[in-house]
């Protein structure tokens, strides 16, 4: 079981790790999160971003950051997936943006 938080408990500048698809990302993301696709995360570890905490990780509605979650624990990073995904981050309020210049969603 990997341990979480809710968006609430963020910062709204809190750095966050996106593990959704390009196309997700690109429909609406919090500004300073960082892109990793859950798929490349193995291979692209070293652009995990640096923060002086746990790293929250996200996607859609929390499924694919709870399992990137518990891999990065289990490898010896400190991670905590942020239960409800962008769908709770929307929902609670917190800044979005877009590829583009559309109006963010979550899809």
């Amino acid at each position: 079981m990997s341990k979480s938080t809710v968006p609430a408990e963020l910062a709204d500048d809190t750095v966050i790790l996106d593990v959704r698809r390009q196309d997700e990302w690109d429909a609406g993301h919090a500004p300073t999160a960082v892109h990793i696709p859950f798929e490349e995360l193995q291979s692209r570890l070293g652009e995990l971003p640096a923060t002086d905490g746990p790293i929250p990780v996200v996607c859609r509605g929390g499924g694919r950051s709870s399992r990137a979650t518990k891999w990065l624990n289990d490898m010896g990073y400190e991670a905590v997936n942020v239960a409800g995904g962008m769908k709770a981050w929307h929902a609670e309020g917190k800044p979005m943006e877009s590829a583009g210049g559309a109006d963010p969603k979550v899809v």
